[in-house]
């Protein structure tokens, strides 16, 4: 059974994109690190699009807990394959780099550029074994361009997009691609408060995006059909900046 494993998916941009994947008919692994609640109706969600899954727990900023409970799921299900591998995990802990803490920095950078490392190196040798697979990582405008007060953000979706690149030319022979999205401003829980009204000012489109767009996005990377494409990273952000 072809798998779509999905971090942080239990709301947001992340459950959008285990709709997709579930539209694109694989069976949706979904991560969740605490809200079991939001994961299960995100399962529910799965399930109305015909096809099915389950929710695993555990954290991305963890290697403990992605080496017991992701490895010994894999151990468990033979018969399941990780076709798709979508690094969605992360975490804001926004302030100027001035009062910025050791453990907001560290944190942030722990769930997103650690977490992609360790998941990615828990599922690439079965890719590489079945010669395919589709690694699409969840970047941001803000690790493109920079933005104040999240220095912390800013560098670990930077050094995603950078290992997103590198891992590509790693492992382009074998069937797999890595490739990125960057999302502008999206409509989800991690943009309330945000000053909607002075921020679509700036943006071609005039609004701020779904995660539905995102999700459309990921599963087009995840796609047989986008097996020509790696090592890019595709901007959705109403035309703010690429």
């Amino acid at each position: 059974m072809k798998c779509a494993l999905v971090t942080g998916g239990s709301r947001g941009i992340g459950r959008a994109i285990c709709v997709e994947m579930a539209a694109m008919g694989y069976y949706v692994i979904i991560n969740y690190k605490g809200n079991e609640a939001a994961a299960n109706e995100t399962l529910a969600l799965v399930k109305e699009k015909g096809s099915s899954g389950e929710i695993l727990k555990f954290d991305v900023a963890s290697k403990e807990e992605i080496a017991s409970v992701l490895g010994s799921w894999m151990e468990a299900n033979t018969d399941k394959y990780i076709e798709v591998l979508v690094n969605n995990a992360g975490i804001k802990a926004d302030q100027i780099m001035m009062f910025m803490t050791d453990e907001q920095w560290q944190g942030v950078l722990d769930t997103s550029l650690g977490g992609f490392y360790y998941v990615t190196k828990q599922v690439l040798n079965a890719m590489l074994q079945k010669k395919y697979g589709r690694i699409v990582n969840v970047v941001s405008l803000s690790g493109l361009k920079g933005l104040p007060g999240q220095v912390n953000y800013s560098a670990a979706k930077a050094g995603v997009i950078g290992a997103t690149k590198a891992l590509a030319q790693e492992v382009g022979r074998r069937g797999i691609t890595v490739n990125a999205v960057a999302p502008g401003f999206i409509k989800t829980d991690m943009t309330e408060g945000l000053p909607e009204k002075e921020l679509v000012s700036m943006i071609p489109v005039k609004r701020f995006g779904t995660a539905e767009e995102v999700a459309h996005a990921v599963g087009f990377l995840a796609s047989a059909g986008a097996g020509y494409i790696t090592g890019e990273v595709l901007s959705i952000n109403g035309g703010l900046y690429s």
